[in-house]
């Protein structure tokens, strides 16, 4: 036993740095003495301990955000809470530890930020280590000795990874520290069992032949923890409060020198990210340095995780002149601020148009809405806007979505292409359930497939807006069924949905390239729609993916039917057609309307269709069979040109003679056969003007010709018409008549057409 105590001290001692589970790099991010700077006044030495066996503590392992050895008893009460809601319940056959069956505890309230921050770090450990720790309790004894309840195995779990990685040194107290007795408890029996703690750990060490803690971890899991101390900080310029340049100088100024690459990064550094161009990039210890030029506290430069940029700076160069932009998913005020300050730096040149940023906080309770708010306001943005209705609610309806253009949709994913999802969980405000999944590297197939199917709902539905331009849809996954997966399953439903509803918009999304260029030396496929970020020690790894709704395709018409259309719209005046539009039509008969109505209330007008009618039918037949001798004898003398005028002359003379005979029909009777043939026409004759018809109606009405002196020779066969001459009556020449015919206004043209059938 003796041998056996010795061989695992001097094991313990050789592996001094590797000996218990590593140190807690990534929570010393965010304890004051490492966030502190490199000069490190504020750490507090530990003298060597009386035990010689017992090895030295590094100082980076001493202290924590209240310059003591272990944490806060809220920090551990917290965690607890924390790693109870997320702890892995293995099946009761196989479950060395109970842990009681509490899930989804409140969490205490902390006011403290950084005091949170610790706690989650502690529990998150905790859940990677959770196996290894429970062999420890149940190999030492622990666990089966102690009077403990299940419902504090949570807490026990917790402070014993705290314990052993502090090499089981006993925690020194601050006397501002609130004592919470359940902590205090917890810590005595650690005390009084440290022997076999550590024992116990040895041999959980020879049995797994692990060289280090960390060798028990699976592989995807180590090299995240190595990625995750050596992340550069990447923060963006709010161009709200300043401009790119403006910083560089003031960084310049306060003793920082600009690099060209993130490679080259080291010491007082800084470069421009080669993605978007309002990132800077530093090195990961210079976080406390960078408030000292005020650029972070005033929120001038804002510290974000590159992959919650990309998804603003492409909404920004997708977004037209007038246009709003729609958020939806998981994300920060942070990220909606980024958005915003890109947009207004954008549209800053005009003035008059303004684009709102609207934002879906369905999901979000108060308190995180009015957080939201408040995070946003301290931006300086004042281009946002909260949605409280579900996304799905939504539609083109909405009057707050009419100038709509582009989404962005940064879907609840699970995470797994972050190194450090702690941080990034808390700063973006994602799901704190994914944790367990997290501290494993994988996911359990149900939950995937549920995030997946949430995903394809949301992304779907964003299609349906007929008056967005595009979509961007981000992730932090590094599955396929979250990436290229769901977004080329939903435009192929898309385009088959629409074919069978009719629904041509919801089909004409394609995927656009990426607004963002990949480097030559970068690793990957170049070829491809989609961005993707490989997680690296240089970043963390996305997905982004740009649909945007394809123009309408132009149909090339002939020319005829290009004046076929116009002349349907009325544009081009019925040119290239013979065919009347039907207001024309319309016109015409109102017209024709308007001038039976006048002929009925004017004495002339009725005699003077009395006499047209008879000249056409009834009684008259003989008077224009005798004309038409008497202008047969005269065509030898006189020509053809001639000799229309006077048939014009004597149609016109014959009209006005005879309207005075007594025997003649009333008006009312003949009136209809004369609007019958103004209104109707035989098939394909083709319509004449309004105006020209409107003029033959009117002209023979309105003369008033003078008296008509006609020759001796005039024919004796008229006598029997009851048209006896007279012998005052001369002769003119036609001449004469045709010419006081066109100076008086007589007929036209096309009325000595109509009347030549009558001869």
């Amino acid at each position: 036993m003796v041998s056996e105590r010795k061989y695992i001290s001097e094991k313990m001692s050789k592996n001094n740095n590797t000996g218990g589970l590593p140190n807690r790099s990534s929570m010393c991010k965010t304890k004051k003495a490492v966030s502190k700077t490199a000069n490190s006044e504020d750490l507090i030495p530990v003298d060597k301990p009386a035990d010689p066996n017992i090895p030295a503590v590094s100082p980076e392992l001493q202290t924590t955000g209240q310059g003591q050895l272990g944490f806060p008893d809220r920090v551990y009460l917290l965690a607890s809470v924390i790693f109870q809601n997320n702890h892995l319940e293995k099946p009761a056959a196989h479950r060395l530890v109970n842990y009681g069956k509490e899930r989804g505890l409140p969490l205490p309230e902390v006011k403290d930020e950084e005091m949170h921050h610790t706690a989650y770090e502690l529990a998150f450990n905790t859940l990677k280590y959770q196996e290894l720790l429970e062999d420890i309790m149940i190999e030492s004894c622990f666990y089966l000795t102690q009077p403990m309840l299940d419902d504090q195995m949570s807490l026990v779990a917790v402070m014993l990874y705290d314990f052993q990685d502090r090499k089981f040194l006993p925690r020194e107290r601050h006397g501002e520290d609130e004592i919470v007795q359940e902590v205090k408890d917890v810590e005595s029996y650690f005390l009084r069992f440290k022997t076999k703690l550590a024992a116990s750990l040895a041999r959980c060490r020879i049995k797994h032949n692990l060289l280090s803690i960390e060798d028990i971890l699976p592989e995807s899991v180590k090299m995240k923890q190595e990625r995750s101390s050596s992340l550069p900080l990447y923060a963006w310029v709010n161009t709200l409060k300043s401009s790119v340049d403006e910083v560089q100088s003031v960084l310049k100024s306060a003793g920082f020198s600009q690099v060209k690459s993130i490679g080259e990064l080291e010491g007082q550094t800084f470069c421009q990210d080669p993605h978007c161009g309002d990132i800077l990039v530093f090195p990961a210890q210079l976080k406390a340095q960078l408030y000292t030029t005020k650029l972070l506290s005033d929120h001038t430069l804002v510290i974000q995780d590159k992959s919650c940029s990309l998804g603003p700076n492409a909404v920004c160069s997708l977004l037209p002149e007038e246009g709003d932009v729609l958020m939806l998913g998981c994300f920060s005020g942070l990220t909606v601020s980024h958005t915003a300050s890109l947009i207004a730096e954008k549209h800053k040149a005009n003035s008059n148009v303004q684009p709102t940023v609207y934002v879906c906080v369905s999901d979000r309770t108060n308190a995180q809405r009015e957080e939201l708010q408040q995070a946003v306001a301290a931006m300086g943005s004042k281009n946002v806007k909260l949605i409280p209705e579900v996304f799905q609610s939504l539609d083109n309806r909405d009057k707050r979505l009419q100038k709509l253009r582009v989404i962005l949709l940064t879907p609840k994913c699970s995470v797994s292409a972050v190194s450090n999802p702690v941080e990034f969980i808390l700063q973006e405000k994602r799901d704190t359930d994914l944790l367990q999944d997290l501290s494993q590297s994988s996911i359990a197939q149900s939950k995937l497939e549920a995030l997946v199917a949430q995903q394809r709902k949301d992304i779907d539905h964003a299609l349906k807006f007929s008056k967005v331009l595009a979509v961007v849809y981000s992730t932090c996954s590094s599955y396929k069924e979250e990436n290229e997966e769901v977004v080329s399953r939903t435009l192929e439903q898309a385009k088959a949905g629409s074919e069978q509803e009719g629904e041509p918009k919801q089909a004409n999304f394609r995927l656009s390239p990426s607004p963002f260029s990949i480097p030559d030396h970068a690793e990957g496929p170049k070829n491809t729609p989609f961005f993707m970020l490989e997680p690296s020690e240089q970043s963390n790894g996305c997905f982004l993916a740009v649909l945007s709704r394809e123009p309408e395709p132009v149909v090339k018409e002939a020319p005829h039917e290009v004046l076929v259309r116009a002349n349907a719209k009325g544009i081009l005046d019925r040119i290239g057609s013979n065919q009347q539009t039907r207001k024309e039509q319309h016109r015409h008969t109102n017209r024709t309307t308007k001038t039976t109505h006048g002929r009925t209330s004017q004495p002339h007008l009725s005699v003077s269709v009395h006499s047209k009618n008879q000249e056409t039918t009834g009684s008259h037949s003989t008077t224009l069979c005798r004309h038409q001798e008497f202008t047969n004898r005269r065509q030898s003398s006189h020509g053809k040109a001639k000799e229309m005028r006077l048939q014009a002359s004597k149609n016109t003379v014959s009209s006005s003679f005879c309207s005075s005979k007594p025997e003649s029909s009333a008006p009312k009777k003949s009136i209809n056969p004369v609007l019958n043939t103004t209104t109707t026409r035989p098939p394909g004759t083709p319509l004449a003007r309004p105006r020209r018809a409107h003029q033959e109606v009117l002209k023979p009405v309105v003369l008033v010709l003078p008296p008509v002196h006609f020759p001796d020779f005039f024919p004796p066969q008229l006598s029997r018409t009851g048209c006896s001459p007279s012998s005052n009556y001369k002769w003119r020449p036609p001449a004469q008549s045709v010419h006081l015919s066109r100076s008086s206004g007589g007929l036209s043209k096309d009325a000595l057409v109509k009347s030549r059938p009558l001869f």
